[in-house]
C-alpha cells in the first residue's frame, strides 16, 4: 500500500514540475532593428547661405548606418550647402589632382563651408590635402573603409569618403552640422 501512495505523491511531483516547466515565463529574443530603407544612392545636394568656415569633421557607428559629421557652428539654422555623391575619382577641387580614396565605392562629399576662417585665413580644420581626416579611426566600422580631405577651395570643402560597396545614403543638417548616414545594407 506504501508503495502505491508513494507512486501517487511521486506521479502528482512530476505532473506538478511538468506543469511549471510549461507554465514557466520564456523570454523572447529583442527583435532585430528595423533599418531604414529608400534613401538610394543617386547625389544628393542643397543650396547654401553664407557663413563661417567648418571646424571639425567626426564619424560615428551606428545599427544600421554608419555616419560622418561635418560641424560648421555659425551655420545655426540656415541652410548649409552641400554635394553628396558617388564618382570614380576623387579629383582635388582646384589643382584636379585624383586623391586616392580606398574602398569598393566612393563617395565625394562637398561641404559649403571652407576649413579656413575666410576673413583671417587661419585653418578652423587642420585637413590636409591627400591625408585621412585628423582623429577619425575607422577601425570596426561596417561600411567605410577610408576618409580622405581633398581640399578647401573658394569657400567649400572637400572630402573622398571610402565604403565597402555602392550603398543607400542620406543628407540632413541638424542645426548647425552637415550629417551623411551610408547604410549597412540595401
Amino acid at each position: 500500500m506504501r508503495a502505491k501512495r508513494y507512486g501517487a505523491v511521486l506521479a502528482a511531483l512530476v505532473m506538478t514540475g511538468a506543469g511549471m516547466a510549461v507554465a514557466a515565463p520564456t523570454v523572447a529574443a529583442a527583435p532585430a532593428a528595423a533599418c531604414p530603407t529608400g534613401w538610394g544612392s543617386l547625389p544628393k545636394s542643397a543650396t547654401d547661405a553664407d557663413f563661417g568656415p567648418l571646424t571639425d569633421i567626426r564619424t560615428g557607428r551606428h545599427e544600421c548606418y554608419d555616419r560622418v559629421v561635418f560641424d560648421v557652428p555659425t551655420a545655426g539654422t540656415d541652410t548649409i550647402g552641400y554635394t553628396v555623391r558617388y564618382v570614380a575619382a576623387v579629383h582635388q577641387d582646384g589643382s584636379g589632382r585624383v586623391i586616392p580614396v580606398s574602398g569598393g565605392a566612393i563617395i565625394e562629399i562637398r561641404v559649403a563651408a571652407p576649413s579656413y576662417d575666410p576673413q583671417t585665413g587661419a585653418a578652423t580644420y587642420p585637413g590636409r590635402a591627400g591625408r585621412t581626416l585628423p582623429g577619425v579611426d575607422l577601425t570596426g566600422y561596417r561600411t567605410f573603409r577610408d576618409a580622405r580631405f581633398a581640399s578647401s577651395f573658394e569657400g567649400d570643402t572637400q572630402v573622398g569618403l571610402g565604403v565597402r560597396a555602392r550603398l543607400p545614403f542620406r543628407v540632413f543638417q541638424l542645426s548647425d552640422r552637415l550629417v551623411v548616414d551610408v547604410a549597412h545594407t540595401w
